[in-house]
């Protein structure tokens, strides 16, 4: 059943490399069209499909639409900004991107017991993907100017874009506050892949409904999009790092008590309000801090590496999800997440430096 989140993975990973080194050849904003085009087949493949092998493709194109649309919304964003507001920026869009999810799985669970799932997923998915090509195409503009005066007016302005293969080893290993953020992003996403993927088929193996499995799977995105605009503008003033470690640790305490729940309904909705706080805490943070570590110039290749890892969490996680859960149970693969973004909360911890404004 998690081949899909897996499939979805790695699409979106790869492209976020490839949209990080394009962005100042090919424009933000071409890119932005693209990934809205391809996200086009989505519901249709969907609509007809005669086997999961469809739902698996009809995510590899998901995978696409994501990794170039969002990561062209979120540098645009940081492009927009400047270097004292990117937490704020990020946190409204993450703010707006996850509520919108939160909507959608609220509305899901609620629709799904009156309705056939596949009608209302092609009209709702087709609705949402031309939506997002019309608005991209007729209301947004590309932020490459900004990023020359950013450049121009703090840094080096005859510096060109890095390339890829200088990039990727500084954000994967070699620069310590870059490795923070993508070992972080990977392991929330890992968690993220765990409650997506397996939190439903565990509340439904312990006999919840449809409609009580789609509470739980929007009080998670709810709380974490909703607590992203405070989250974000706090880390502006704040620092990066307190935020990352605190939203780590407590997204491991949140899986903990899931694992320990049995299934119960209210206390599956008590871990999903927890991690959603935890993840309001980091994920705008992580892009922030990245951010900041770079010059403008090289904000793209470096943002999409740290993407590239962090949605590279979805892979291992339906992967390390699906084999415990099939291996030995539920409970375990719940547990064995918990314990990994412990983990990752203490990396963080030891590893990623403190800046003069404590970031």
């Amino acid at each position: 059943v998690l081949s899909f989140i897996v499939a979805f993975g790695l699409a979106k990973s790869f492209t976020n490399l490839g949209a990080g080194a394009l962005a100042a050849r090919v424009g933000r904003k071409r890119l932005l069209i693209l990934g809205w085009i391809l996200a086009l087949p989505v519901p249709l493949l969907v609509g007809v499909a005669p086997s999961w092998t469809w739902i698996v493709i009809a995510n590899v194109f998901l995978g696409v639409n994501q990794g170039l649309a969002w990561s062209m919304t979120v540098v645009m964003k940081i492009d927009l900004v400047g270097p004292k507001r990117r937490g704020l920026a990020l946190g409204l869009n993450e703010s707006a991107g996850y509520g919108g999810v939160a909507l959608a799985a609220a509305l899901s669970g609620r629709l799904s017991s009156e309705f056939v799932a596949r009608d209302r997923f092609v009209v709702g998915g087709a609705s949402v993907a031309a939506a997002g090509l019309l608005i991209s195409l007729l209301l947004v503009r590309d932020t490459a100017s900004h990023v020359a005066l950013e450049q121009a007016r703090d840094h080096d302005q005859d510096q060109t874009a890095p390339s890829m293969r200088t990039v990727f080893p500084a954000a994967s290993y070699r620069d310590s506050a870059l490795r923070s953020c993508s070992q972080a992003g990977l392991v929330n996403n890992l968690n993220d892949a765990l409650v997506w993927g397996l939190v439903p088929l565990f509340l439904a193996a312990e006999g919840a409904s449809v409609g009580e499995i789609g509470l739980v799977a929007g009080l998670y995105p709810a709380v974490w999009g909703i607590g992203q605009i405070g989250t974000g503008h706090w880390s502006d003033t704040l620092g990066r790092k307190p935020l990352i470690v605190a939203g780590m640790l407590i997204q491991a305490l949140a899986l903990a008590l899931l694992a320990a729940s049995g299934g119960v309904v209210a206390l599956a909705a008590i871990a999903a309000v927890g991690l959603g706080a935890g993840t309001a805490l980091v994920y705008p943070t992580l892009i922030a801090a990245i951010s900041d570590a770079v010059t403008p110039v090289a904000r793209a290749p470096t943002v999409g590496v740290y993407r590239f890892w962090r949605d590279m969490g979805y892979v291992v996680g339906g992967l390390i999800a699906g084999v415990l859960a099939d291996a030995i149970d539920f409970t375990a693969a719940i547990a064995v997440v918990a314990g990994l973004t412990a983990l990752s909360g203490l990396l963080v911890a030891f590893d990623m430096p403190r800046s003069p404004r404590g970031r």
